[in-house]
C-alpha cells in the first residue's frame, strides 16, 4: 500500500485516501470488513459490525497509535476504520506557537 491509494468500505459509505503507510502489508478495514478499491465490487453478504460502528467524519485524518499509518476520510460513513484490528483514532491538530 502506498500514499495516494483510495479505498472504500464494503459495508457503509466511508471512503478514505492513504496519506502515509508503513513498510509491508497492512489490512485496513471499515465496519469490520476489509476495505476495497474504488472500482472493486463489494462482496455480497457483508454487514456492518456493531463493534466497528463509531463512524467516520469528513476531512478528518485517522492514525494508528504508532503514527505509521494515516488515512484521510473523503466520504463519511457509519463504520470505523481499523488497521490490523486496531481502530484508528482521529489525528489531533498540533497547536500553533504563540505569536507574542
Amino acid at each position: 500500500m502506498k500514499a495516494g491509494t483510495r479505498l472504500r468500505s464494503a459495508v457503509c459509505e466511508t471512503e478514505v485516501m492513504v496519506v502515509s503507510a508503513p513498510e509491508g502489508a497492512v489490512q485496513i478495514t471499515c465496519g469490520g470488513a476489509p476495505m476495497i478499491g474504488m472500482d472493486d465490487e463489494a462482496p455480497h453478504g457483508l454487514t456492518l459490525s456493531s463493534d466497528a460502528a463509531r463512524g467516520t467524519l469528513l476531512g478528518k485524518r485517522y492514525v494508528t497509535n504508532t503514527g505509521d499509518l494515516e488515512v484521510l476520510c473523503t466520504k463519511p460513513g457509519e463504520g470505523s476504520v481499523a488497521a490490523d484490528g486496531e481502530i484508528l483514532e482521529v489525528k489531533e491538530a498540533k497547536p500553533l506557537p504563540s505569536s507574542d
